[in-house]
């Protein structure tokens, strides 16, 4: 069964007529009669009474109008929605980042996404950064963003911005008001450390173990946004990126000491599948990812 049998077979109902129906699809007579015999071939029942002198609809041919107006709909449908897809005012765009990313970055990144493509849906899926790689080869997402350059040839990946590790406290903390502080000093203090195992933090391990000092981590939290609560109210100080405390920062209600001997700077990553079809959705996004990432490279 083809679809222009479906869409002769069609036309003939609603024409009343062969020649009619043929001129409607730019087809010869012949063709159209043709296309309906093997039709009903096909089915195993004639379709048309021909003996009137209009053609008239028999029983099962009722029954193949209705599903053939049913299939044609959503062919025209389907065409639809991929114009609308092409010219973006549908589609949809699939992202899975960390918390940090999650919070800090994407909601830059989609209200510039949304500016230019209102009708695109972006869903934001949020894993740690170890599990993100197999998101992106389970097809899972379009696009990961992650604090570590994947390792696995099928995944393609460039760096979207560069962000420094910074020390954390309360502006009463007796250490904020220091232009720096060596890593033997903090070996007294209680820190917060954030529950999920981050190359930033072997870096802090390995920095204070190099020292021969001890890291004091005295609480675990899930999320960086009670860490820094949990900092605001003296509990303890923290390593974050800097990007998830810039606004606390500027408000004063944190404050960032530099330390002597300890500087990390992490790469964050967008990576997607290796030669990937993507849809225009998909597409657009990327164009704009890489266009932050050029951005963020000439601002440095």
């Amino acid at each position: 069964m083809e679809m222009a049998q479906l869409e002769y077979f069609s036309k003939v109902v609603e024409e009343k007529s062969f020649s009619k129906a043929a001129d409607k699809v730019f087809r010869t007579q012949p063709a159209v009669s043709i296309a309906i015999r093997r039709l009903e071939e096909e089915i195993g029942l004639p379709l048309l009474d021909r003996t009137q002198k209009m053609p008239v609809l028999t029983e099962a041919g009722q029954v193949v109008y209705d599903y053939a107006q049913r299939i044609l709909a959503l062919r025209d449908q389907v065409g639809q929605a991929i114009t609308e897809m092409q010219s973006l005012k549908k589609g949809r765009v699939r992202v899975g980042a960390n918390e940090s990313t999650t919070l800090y970055l994407l909601p830059e990144l989609i209200l510039t996404f949304r500016e230019r493509h209102p009708e695109v849906k972006v869903e934001i899926f949020r894993h740690v950064s170890s599990h993100l790689p197999r998101e992106v080869l389970d097809r899972n997402v379009d696009f990961a963003l992650m604090a570590s350059e994947p390792e696995d040839r099928d995944i393609e990946a460039f760096p979207v911005l560069k962000d420094e590790l910074a020390l954390i406290m309360s502006p009463k903390h007796p250490l904020a008001g220091r232009a720096s502080v060596k890593i033997k000093e903090l070996g007294s203090e209680s820190f917060i450390a954030h529950n999920v195992k981050s190359g930033s933090r072997v870096k802090v391990i390995e920095a204070f173990a190099r020292q021969h000092t001890p890291l004091n981590i005295t609480l675990e939290l899930a999320t960086i946004e009670t860490i820094k609560r949990f900092v605001q109210k003296r509990v303890g100080l923290a390593f974050v990126p800097r990007m998830c405390v810039r606004e606390e920062l500027e408000r004063g209600v944190l404050v960032s000491v530099p330390v002597r001997g300890l500087s990390h700077t992490r790469t964050l990553w967008a990576a997607h599948r290796r030669g990937a079809s993507f849809s225009p959705a998909a597409a657009a996004f990327l164009r704009l990812l890489k266009l932050h990432a050029e951005g963020k490279r000439n601002a440095g």
